[in-house]
């Protein structure tokens, strides 16, 4: 194998395994370095410039970061008894936006005076808020159109506050449009060229996927007065059109979309509500955790039942007749449906709420508004630039490539401002300049270091929640409460800092193998080179997860190479520590993605 080029800024990236999993490439171990410190209000800024949501994020976030968390990787019984469980990075981040300082506002950047040039943003979600966020720091005038009296969009619709408190909504869109040069306009976009009429510079469209899917079975139209589009309903509860349900309930779907719809259930008079999915549990689109608090609430999970027919007299619903199906998988993997055979179970209802999928919906953007549609009816949208085949129109959120999370949403709006920038600049719209990097030594001491290299062996801590009787009288009443700073300090210490690389200078070492015989991993081999393949199987632990890159050095004068598994490391520093001669050495590796406010510009 050649030798890694640690110069390549995406090399110790990836070793950051929970920023390089987060879409906005959050700095996961630096911001909780931040709280462990008790510096909340530095660790919200580093969490607002990537991710601009830090207390919505911090409770609603579907966590792509987590799985991704070294810790579950490294962790054996002789370290943590019981299951391995990540960091809660997702919560930490809640708590530098609990315990921020007062004085947040003024660390708050500000418009500087108009440049001249003006987007139309269409729909106040999250996507929108970030091109907002991004480029009103640059001169741009923005105007968002929504069709709801706030932005926010699905944060505010279809999240119940129970998980998320308006309170928490309105300060972070406040911040944006605290910019200034940010103009909110409450009204319905019907016609792309009429926007287009406008001369706007440029148009960012994140309406969202704002259509819920439909339940098609026979009696659907008879008994509709209680059947309702899971979505929909959740944006009536949220606006107070809806304060009452039936004391049965069954909700059809297994996403996040139906724990929420469930949950509120609950709160809204449903004694008996169930969740009845079409296929296994372990199969649902839901979090793990979001189907976790709907079973602590009460409500049973009913797996593998197909919706059959909705049952009804003189147009009262009655119920719903399921088919009982299995999952059968062909020679390719595919998952199949079958039924069983077995009797059709019926469940009576006074209400049914489906969520079983959302669709997105551009019946106003004209088929001769310049915008290609692909055969399922999406935009075609460029994955770098989110670039549509309208030189002046970009999608982002779930309006460019179907449903997904706020944190994704972000990630999209941060990549369309820079080619917004871009277009407006005169310059290349596929122009990504590199992120900013930096790289700097931890050395304070032959074997001491600026930060905390000892392993905490604790399990992961829970979360303090409400107590049930009192979340379920009242659906405004925040379910989780959040860690506080002692807990949060706790938490902090199971990160294994692995954005502090080990960093190897071949021509310092003298091959004495003391660095093998300290390292508790066993991943660092001396040895012969290969081809990846081979060597991966003869390290000292083989190394098994071919996405994650091995660390190659050059020659070393016996003609061996050092090799290490960056997969399993524990970023301990033993290492660097007993090596006489100071060939390893770690190192804190700081990057910043690249935003529209740093992007080269022409002119």
């Amino acid at each position: 194998m050649k030798p890694t080029d640690i110069g390549n800024p995406d090399y110790f990236h990836k070793v950051v395994d929970c920023q390089w999993a987060c879409p906005a490439h959050t700095p996961v171990p630096e911001y909780i370095r931040l709280i462990a410190h008790g510096r909340f209000s530095d660790a919200y800024m580093i969490n607002w410039k990537s991710n601009v949501f830090p207390g919505i994020l911090g409770r609603t976030c579907d966590r792509p970061c987590e799985p991704a968390c070294r810790r579950t990787r490294v962790e054996d019984e002789t370290m943590v008894k019981g299951k391995r469980e990540p960091v809660a990075i997702c919560r930490l981040k809640r708590v530098a936006a609990d315990y921020k300082d007062d004085d947040i506002l003024g660390r708050m950047p500000k418009a500087p005076a108009k440049n001249g040039k003006h987007i139309a943003c269409v729909g106040g979600g999250p996507a929108s808020l970030t091109v907002a966020r991004d480029l009103a720091v640059l001169g741009y005038e923005i105007t968002i159109y929504d069709q709801d009296p706030k932005l926010g969009g699905f944060i505010r619709t279809q999240i119940p506050h129970f998980r998320l408190p308006e309170s928490v909504i309105d300060e972070e869109v406040g911040y944006i449009t605290g910019i200034g040069n940010v103009n909110f306009v409450h009204k319905r976009i019907d016609s792309l060229k009429a926007v287009l009429a406008e001369n706007y510079d440029a148009v960012f469209v994140g309406s969202g996927a704002p259509r819920g899917r439909e339940l098609d079975v026979p009696g659907r139209k008879e008994a509709a007065a209680n059947i309702h589009i899971g979505i929909d309903w959740l944006s009536s509860v949220s606006f107070g059109h809806i304060s009452k349900v039936g004391k049965r309930v069954i909700v059809l779907g297994g996403g996040n979309t139906a724990m929420d719809c469930c949950r509120t259930a609950r709160r809204l008079g449903g004694e008996d509500v169930k969740v009845i999915v079409r296929s296994g549990f372990e199969e649902m689109k839901a979090s793990p955790w979001e189907k976790e608090d709907a079973m602590h609430e009460d409500i049973p999970i009913i797996n593998f039942l197909v919706p059959k027919e909705v049952k009804h007299e003189n147009g009262k619903i009655k119920g719903v007749l399921f088919e009982k199906v299995k999952a059968e998988y062909d020679a390719k993997g595919r998952r199949n449906l079958v039924p069983t055979g077995e009797p059709d179970p019926f469940y009576e209802c006074d209400d049914v709420l489906v969520a079983i999928g959302q669709e997105n919906a551009f019946p106003w953007i004209e088929k001769d508004a310049g915008v290609e549609f692909d055969k399922w009816g999406m935009p075609v949208v460029d994955e770098k630039t989110f670039g549509s085949t309208h030189p002046k129109v970009f999608f982002g959120g779930d309006a460019a490539f179907g449903p997904k999370n706020i944190i994704w949403a972000a990630a999209h709006g941060h990549e369309a401002a820079i080619s917004i920038h871009a277009l407006c600049s005169g310059g290349a719209v596929g122009l990504r300049p590199a992120p900013g990097v930096n790289i700097v030594s931890q050395k304070m001491g032959i074997h001491e270091w600026s930060y905390d290299n000892d392993i905490s062996v604790v399990s992961r801590f829970k979360v303090p929640h409400r107590k049930k009787e009192e979340a379920l009288k009242d659906i405004m009443a925040e379910v989780e409460l959040g860690f506080d700073p002692d807990l949060a300090w706790k938490e902090a210490q199971r990160c294994l800092n692995c954005d502090v690389q080990t960093v190897f200078t071949d021509n310092l070492c003298i091959e004495c193998d003391a660095c093998v015989d300290i390292c508790p991993m066993d991943c660092i081999t001396f040895t012969a080179n290969g081809d990846e393949k081979e060597l991966r199987g003869r390290l000292n632990a083989p190394a098994l997860n071919a996405t994650q890159d091995l660390y190659v050095s050059g020659p070393l004068k016996t003609h061996r190479i050092m090799v290490k598994d960056e997969d399993v490391c524990l970023h301990c520093g033993l290492c660097a520590e007993r090596c006489p001669t100071g060939a390893w050495d770690m190192r804190k590796y700081y990057v910043e993605m690249t935003h529209a406010e740093h992007a080269c510009q022409t002119r």
